[in-house]
């Protein structure tokens, strides 16, 4: 069949058709920078012409700056923008990606009576296929998810599918979701309107105009050097797309931008015999790989193979991205999956193999922000295929955050300070890469690992842990231990354990949690962000009286749980600093804060040279010892008293553990359980694990990963930055208002907006829900992102979830808002109105009652009660 298909291709390779669609045609706003001559300053100055760079243009200048240029290396809209299928889907596993592809969508459907320009935009809908009962639970999750944000979708059969779409052959589905509102447009024709409004609007565009690199002083932007010339600025902004890399590289001081290229294939058809309708929806079929829409009464069909073959490692690529080479051996595969699902199209007439170059992320999400390390250098680039959906609401979000110092989302799962220059090695973006690309169309399921690029950060203890039966997870390039398993188990069977419903380490956490509760544990969690903080007088003390919100002024010894707020009073940051003496103080950040919190403080700390900051994660291993028996295997070690009256809670102490020195043991644990962590010069590391796990026997101390400390701290109501707590969360909004110095009289950024906010009352409140009618063994697990609704009315989504095994039920936290059902405004959120609704969990379609609650109940977790005999009436808030 294959060969039958090929036998067809004609020579009309590069006829009409092909040349028509794939066209860039500049307007009378570019100016060609040979014969104008460049200004010798600019406000902003925006590198590549293709949607995004179009896409920023046009926001900034809508919100009002001045003096915006756009220069663009080759012609606008020629490089990926110009090969780009045309397909916008709203249909994103991510909350802020779903919203981007919204945004879009209402952008692109009135540019034209905008700007004039006609933009090919077909309103057609999508049908997203499921050939198994994983994928429809894959696709039910979503689609809870976009009803709550105003999309419309549905879950459809077959049959249903065959009546939308009568070319495809549905036999192997189980199910579908159709999404009416998706699209299909020209996004070089989008981008060309895009920037057409943007000049109207003031925006000096000029193409064939190369940036060579971008000029720094003291770590902020003055301007950009071109092949015509310099250019003054105070921002920037790389919208370079497959070369931002290079770009990135090319500064005076050198910005990472981690993303890498690879081969994307489709193909185009000439008409079918009846020629598909315009409106005909686009097909995803991501079981089988492939994509399918209408082009011109015939099909444009591609997708995401599982063998992608990434290009350009060595370095630049043309200005202009040309058609690659076709390789028809290649996308053999996609084109039989192709027949299989539309089986009319075997005699069908093939165009042309479009192959052009995509670029793809570490993580599969888009990068935007602020460079950590070049103030007013900004970034948006490496769309993962997604560029067309996510233009118009990246461009916006970017352009809001330059104008406003913030976007009105939380975009921390697309901020360029989630990476560091440790993501931007070209062996390990070649080899992520490879692993991405097809990832976009495999099944995901929750607590999924990335299998390349690993070992790259590790504890001094990862072999001796890995020998113990260590299962790993990989944050910020750091390998974690999961869980450990224990010999009897089948490890092949239990590695290969993907699904929706109840896993198979469950009982294996189940023991390590029993474990932390009755004996003790151990958790290698060396890989938390550590900062010290010092200087020569009351510098340090002064500097973080002003950036964190809890005051640091205590005795020395003492340890501060704290938030660092930005202006709007939203958590950049939540850490405990230990006071270590009158001048030096110890930061504890979460992981992936790394790179993000460096800048924040380096963005606010004076240039004092008797001010010191230094970043001491690789300089210790961390272990958490947790449970009752923990106190007695630290007297045991090192000779002293180590019970609350000698060592009181939050206290910080350097000591003597076996025959190592100059251990700083602090009493928390960040799972509300008794215990100790353990902060040991790496050099010692191996020793006192070792000292730690022989005295340790007599009291049961066994391994214990990070799924037993997330089922603690959950069980516990212990919000975690980047999960429960974002840039938009504020501390009177997760019941912190004990952690915020607001009656001390001292200024902290932020304390104005909390202030406010005390005043005027929040409208959003982290609740803690506990599921009733859920039965673990059977029904599916929440995870995360459910929604939450309350009274039958949609109020918020969970952040975090796990198995609260004292409780022996499943523990949500989430946010709970108060939406008028008048107007949809948001209202006060108040004690009251938490207690006083009826709550239900969404489960991939499923409502499960819950019970919500405000406070933990210490009786709770202090024994194990059986399930039937818990009394939830009592948990509510008080």
């Amino acid at each position: 069949m294959f060969h039958r298909l090929l036998s067809v291709v004609r020579r009309q390779r590069n006829g009409r058709g092909w040349q028509k669609w794939s066209s860039v045609r500049s307007g009378a706003f570019v100016a060609e920078a040979h014969s104008v001559a460049l200004p010798a300053e600019a406000h902003v100055v925006i590198c590549g012409g293709g949607i995004m760079g179009t896409s920023v243009a046009y926001h900034l200048s809508k919100m009002g700056w001045k003096d915006i240029v756009l220069l663009e290396q080759g012609r606008l809209a020629a490089g990926s923008t110009r090969f780009c299928a045309g397909i916008l889907s709203t249909a994103r596993h991510l909350t802020i990606e779903q919203k981007m592809a919204d945004y879009s969508n209402k952008l692109y459907h009135q540019l034209e009576q905008e700007t004039g320009i006609q933009t090919g935009y077909i309103r057609t809908g999508s049908i997203f296929l499921a050939q198994t009962q994983d994928r429809l639970i894959s696709l039910k999750r979503v689609n809870s998810r976009l009803n709550v944000i105003g999309i419309p979708s549905e879950i459809i059969s077959p049959r249903k599918v065959a009546e939308l779409h009568p070319l495809l052959n549905v036999h192997d589905l189980v199910g579908a979701m159709h999404v009416p509102e998706d699209a299909v447009v020209s996004s070089a024709d989008v981008a060309l309107a895009l920037a057409s409004a943007a000049s109207q609007n003031g925006v000096q565009i000029y193409d064939r105009t190369s940036i060579l690199h971008v000029m720094v002083r003291k770590g902020q932007v003055t301007g950009v050097e071109t092949d015509k010339g310099q250019i003054q600025c105070q921002y920037f902004v790389n919208c370079a797309g497959q070369w931002a890399y290079e770009l990135g590289l090319s500064n005076e001081e050198p910005v990472s931008i981690p993303l890498h290229a690879c081969e994307h294939f489709y193909l185009l058809t000439r008409p079918l015999e009846t020629p598909l309708q315009s409106n005909a929806p686009t097909i995803v079929d991501a079981d089988g790989r492939i994509y399918i829409r209408n082009w011109q009464g015939g099909i444009l069909s591609g997708g995401f193979e599982k063998n992608p073959k990434p290009i350009f490692t060595e370095g630049k690529n043309q200005l202009e991205i040309q058609n690659l080479q076709e390789d028809w051996d290649h996308f053999e595969p996609l084109l039989s999956s192709l027949l299989r699902r539309m089986p009319e199209l075997e005699a069908l007439e093939i165009v042309k193999l479009v192959n052009c170059p995509e670029t793809f992320t570490p993580d599969m999400r888009c990068l935007m922000g602020e460079s950590p390390s070049v103030q007013g250098y900004f970034v948006l680039a490496g769309m993962n295929s997604a560029g067309l959906s996510f233009g118009g609401g990246a461009g916006k979000y970017l352009a809001e955050w330059m104008v406003h110092g913030y976007p009105s989302e939380n975009v921390w799962e697309l901020d360029l300070k989630r990476f560091g220059a440790l993501q931007s090695s070209r062996t390990f973006l070649r080899h992520r890469v490879m692993e991405v690309m097809p990832l976009l169309y495999d099944l995901k399921v929750p607590r999924w690992d990335f299998q390349t690029g690993r070992q790259l950060r590790t504890s001094p203890l990862y072999d001796r842990l890995d020998a113990q039966g260590a299962r790993w997870m990989e944050k910020h390039g750091f390998e974690r231990p999961k869980y450990f398993v224990p010999p009897d188990k089948d490890l092949l069977a239990l590695e290969q354990s993907k699904t929706f419903y109840k896993p198979d380490w469950f009982d294996i956490v189940e023991s390590e949690v029993k474990c932390c509760k009755e004996a003790v544990c151990v958790i290698d969690m060396s890989s938390f962000t550590k900062f010290e903080i010092t200087s020569t007088g009351d510098q340090a003390l002064e500097v973080l009286q002003y950036l964190f919100s809890n005051d640091l002024d205590v005795p020395v010894g003492h340890i501060v749980h704290t938030g660092m707020l930005n202006q709007g009073g939203g958590y950049e940051n939540d850490c405990s600093i230990a006071r270590l003496s009158k001048r030096s103080f110890f930061m504890i950040s979460p992981t992936d804060q790394q790179v993000h919190c460096w800048a924040w403080l380096k963005k606010y700390m004076p240039e004092d040279s008797n001010l010191i900051l230094e970043d001491v994660t690789w300089k210790y291993t961390a272990l958490n010892l947790i449970g009752p028996r923990a106190v007695d295997v630290l007297s045991e070690l090192s000779y002293a008293p180590m019970t609350p009256d000698h060592f009181p809670s939050l206290f910080c102490k350097e000591m003597s553990v076996g025959y190592a020195n100059g251990i700083r043991v602090m009493s928390m644990t960040h799972t509300g359980e008794p215990g100790f962590m353990l902060y040991i010069p790496i050099e010692y590391a191996l020793h006192v694990y070792n000292e730690v796990m022989s005295v340790g026997q007599k009291y049961g101390i066994r391994n214990a990963g990070y799924y037993a400390l997330r089922s603690l701290r959950i069980e516990k109501f212990f919000a975690f930055w980047g999960q429960d707590l974002n840039t938009l969360t504020t501390p009177l909004e997760c019941g912190r208002e004990s952690r915020v110095k607001l009656d001390k009289g001292m200024d902290f950024i932020g304390r104005d907006a909390l202030l406010q906010q005390k005043q005027n009352g929040v409208y959003k409140r982290l609740t803690m829900f506990i599921l009733d009618d859920h039965d673990t063994d059977l029904d599916l697990w929440p995870w995360w992102g459910e929604p939450i609704y309350r009274n039958g009315q949609y109020v918020g989504k969970t952040t975090s979830s796990a198995y609260g095994y004292t409780l022996e039920r499943h523990v949500c936290l989430g946010f709970v808002h108060n939406f008028s059902e008048d107007t949809g405004e948001e209202q006060v959120v108040t004690a009251d109105f938490i207690n006083r609704g009826e709550y239900e969990i969404d489960i991939a379609g499923h409502r499960f009652q819950a019970k919500a609650k405000l406070y933990p109940v210490p009786s709770l977790f202090t024994h194990k009660r059986r399930k039937d005999d818990v009394e939830l009436s009592d948990l509510q808030g008080k």
